[in-house]
């Protein structure tokens, strides 16, 4: 059984964001095999997807809040930044030998449940005035970033 079932209450409304966040939900249910099995070369493996997968997220997001004048763009960057750093810290002691297994995933766990549900609805009307556009700059620009986040 999954340790994290997808669920509609983490849907913010953006299918893009949304398909990533299922995305996410899968990073946490490798890691929880991973560290069940105790298979230090997955862990790693899904580590690493995690930081790729994290860093073009982040990426994508702060520029469509850019783009839609997000008030808060500089609070969410801030928040990202740290999480990023602590993941990154968790790669560091798991390349040193350290078992982070447990650790990492209620981080993880935690992100979902407060970032995620929380503070990404925040933007979502900002947003949802760029993604539900007719301009055609507009339009095409947005299905371009999709596409990054989608690869």
């Amino acid at each position: 059984m999954a340790l994290v079932e997808w669920s509609s209450e983490y849907e913010i409304g953006i299918p893009a964001f949304d398909a990533q966040q299922k995305r996410f939900v899968g990073f946490i249910n490798d890691l929880d095999v991973a560290s069940r099995t105790n298979d230090m070369a997955k862990m790693n493996h899904v580590m690493e997807e995690l930081l790729h997968y994290t860093v073009t997220h982040f990426e994508v997001e702060e520029e469509l809040l850019e783009k839609a004048e997000y008030l808060y763009l500089k609070a969410h960057r801030k928040v990202h930044e740290l999480f990023m750093k602590k993941v990154s810290e968790f790669r560091a002691r798991a390349n040193k030998g350290e078992n982070i297994s447990a650790e990492l995933l209620e981080v993880l766990k935690c992100w979902l449940n407060t970032h995620i549900t929380r503070e990404d609805r925040d933007y979502v009307p900002c947003v949802k005035k760029i993604t539900e556009s007719k301009d055609a700059a507009v339009t095409g620009w947005l299905g371009t970033k999709i596409k990054q986040l989608m690869s």
